[in-house]
C-alpha cells in the first residue's frame, strides 16, 4: 500500500474520509481505556500528531503482544486502517487502526519521557532532543525563516552570492577568528595566515559593486571566549550589500525585511507559534503581529544616553557617551522605554568596525544596531567608508594590516561608490520569533566555549 503522510491526510482529510491509508511515524504519546488504546503519531510532516485508535475488543489483526509493543514513546511503527473524523475535532482526522507493524523498536532507556524535560538536560543529548515537541516546532520555525528570508531578497532583486569561509582578514578587526592549519602540510599551505570566516561582508561588498544588490547566507564563526545565553561560537548569518543606497535606505531596508519574515513565520508555523506562544511567552504572537503592522522607533546614539541617564535605573555598566551599549542598556530602551523595536543610529566611532561610513563631526559614524524586545541587538547595519583616504587613516590608527586588506582597498580606487549594509544573525532572530532564550536551543548542535557535542 503507498505510504501516506500525515500532513496529506490532515491537508486533505475530507478526500481520504472513509478510505483505508498507511501511514509510518514515531509514537510521541500513548494512553488507554479499558476498550481502546490511543497513539499519537509523527513522520515530521506535521507539528501537531496524528491520533491512532485501537479497539481492543473484537480485534483478530492486532494482538495483545503487539499493542502492549507499541504503547512505547520513541518507536516506530506503520499503521493501516481506515480515516475518521476525529472524535474531539471534526475538522481534524483519526485513524482507525486495522494492522500495526513495529519497524523499529525503542530501548527502555530513551531518555525522552512524557514529564517535560528541561532544555539544560537536552542539550547533554543533543542528537535527540529533536523529537521533543519544543525542538520539532523550533527547527519548523528554523525552516520557515530562512526561505522568507530568501524570499524577501529574491523579491527585491537581491542577488545570493556563496562568500568564502576561509579567509585571510578579519572583517570585524577584533582578532576573534578561528585560525586554520594544516599540520601536516610542509610549509604554509595558502601561503598566508588565514581563518573561519567571522563575516561575509567584505566579500559581499565585491559583488555589489558589480551586481548591485547582494545578500549571503551561511556559516560564520567566532572565537569569542564568552558564555553567555546569547553567543556562539558557529552561527548563521544574513547579510546584505546595497550600492547607490546611504544608512537611511538600508535602514528601510532592514525594517522591511524584519516585517515581512515575521508575517511569512507567522502564515507558515501557526501551529508552532501557538505551541511558543503557549509555552514559552506569553502574548508572543500578538506582540510580533504589532512590531510587523507598526511603526519602529529610531533615536540617536547621544540621545539614547540622555535617555539611559535619566530612567533612574542602576546599571551594571555605567552610562557615559562613548560607551558600546550592554544588553542591559538596549534591553531598557526597548523593552521599558520604546516598549518596540528601535533603530540606535550614529554610534561613536571608536566601538564600531572601521569600514562605517564617518560623519562629519568627526565622533561618530553613519551606523545603526536595531534593538527588539526581549533580545536586545538583532541587526548591525551601516553605510560603509567610500573614501579611501579616510579609510586608511582608520585603519592604520587602528595598527591593522594593510595587505591583508588589499581587494578591500581597491574597491575604493575603481569606482568607489556610496552603498551600505547589514548582518542579522539567524539565531538571535529565531529567539526573537519563539521566545527562547538560550542560543544553544536554537541550533541542531551548538558550538560554544567548551561545548562539541
Amino acid at each position: 500500500m503507498e505510504q501516506t503522510t500525515i500532513e496529506m491526510l490532515k491537508s486533505k482529510k475530507d478526500f481520504y474520509i472513509g478510505k483505508t491509508v498507511q501511514v509510518s511515524g514515531w509514537v510521541k504519546n500513548f494512553r488507554e481505556s479499558k476498550t481502546t488504546s490511543f497513539l499519537e503519531l509523527n513522520d515530521g510532516s506535521t507539528f501537531k500528531p496524528l491520533q491512532i485508535v485501537i479497539q481492543k475488543e473484537g480485534n483478530t489483526k492486532i494482538n495483545e503482544a503487539t499493542l502492549n509493543g507499541v504503547m512505547h514513546l520513541g518507536i516506530a511503527v506503520t499503521v493501516s486502517g481506515v480515516v475518521v473524523s476525529a472524535y474531539h475535532n471534526a475538522d481534524d482526522a483519526e485513524i482507525n487502526a486495522e494492522k500495526i507493524s513495529i519497524i523499529g523498536n525503542c530501548a527502555t532507556d530513551y531518555p525522552i519521557q512524557k514529564k517535560k524535560t528541561s532544555l539544560e538536560f537536552l542539550r547533554t543529548i543533543p542528537h535527540l532532543r529533536v523529537r521533543t515537541n519544543t525542538f520539532m516546532a523550533l527547527f519548523r520555525v528554523r525552516n520557515a525563516l530562512s526561505m522568507a528570508i530568501h524570499n524577501f531578497f529574491q523579491s527585491r532583486g537581491y542577488f545570493y552570492i556563496h562568500t568564502p569561509l576561509i579567509t585571510g582578514g578579519d572583517a570585524e578587526g577584533a582578532g576573534e577568528s578561528f585560525q586554520v592549519i594544516a599540520p601536516d602540510f610542509q610549509g604554509d599551505f595558502f601561503g598566508a595566515p588565514a581563518s573561519l570566516t567571522v563575516s561575509g561582508q567584505l566579500e559581499a561588498e565585491e559583488a555589489a559593486m558589480s551586481l548591485g544588490r547582494v545578500y549571503t547566507f551561511g556559516p560564520t564563526f567566532r572565537a569569542e571566549n564568552s558564555n553567555t545565553t546569547r553567543h556562539a561560537a558557529e552561527f548563521w548569518m544574513i547579510e546584505a550589500e546595497a550600492a547607490f543606497t546611504d544608512i537611511d535606505g538600508i535602514i528601510d531596508v532592514a525594517r522591511d525585511m524584519i516585517k515581512s519574515i515575521i508575517r511569512e513565520v507567522l502564515v507558515k508555523c501557526p501551529d508552532e507559534m501557538a505551541f511558543f506562544d503557549n509555552f514559552y511567552e506569553k502574548g508572543l504572537v500578538e506582540k510580533l503581529r504589532n512590531v510587523a503592522d507598526n511603526a519602529f522607533a529610531r533615536v540617536d546614539y547621544t540621545e539614547a544616553i540622555e535617555i539611559l541617564k535619566q530612567s533612574g535605573k542602576k546599571f551594571n555598566y555605567p552610562v557615559e557617551w562613548g560607551i558600546d551599549l550592554q544588553t542591559e542598556h538596549e534591553r531598557y530602551l526597548t523593552d521599558e522605554y520604546f516598549k518596540k523595536p528601535v533603530f540606535v543610529v550614529n554610534y561613536p566611532r571608536d566601538v564600531k568596525a572601521f569600514y562605517m561610513k564617518q560623519n562629519s563631526d568627526g565622533k561618530t559614524v553613519a551606523a545603526t544596531d536595531l534593538l527588539v524586545p526581549g533580545v536586545g541587538e538583532i541587526i548591525g547595519c551601516s553605510e560603509r567608508e567610500a573614501d579611501y583616504d579616510k579609510l586608511i587613516t582608520v585603519m592604520k590608527a587602528r595598527k591593522m594590516n594593510l595587505d591583508n586588506y588589499r581587494n578591500y582597498l581597491d574597491l575604493r580606487r575603481y569606482g568607489s561608490v556610496t552603498h551600505s549594509g547589514f548582518g542579522l544573525g539567524l539565531e538571535r532572530m529565531l529567539m526573537y520569533l519563539t521566545g527562547i532564550s538560550n542560543i544553544r536551543d536554537t541550533q541542531l548542535h551548538p558550538r560554544a566555549v567548551g561545548e562539541l557535542r
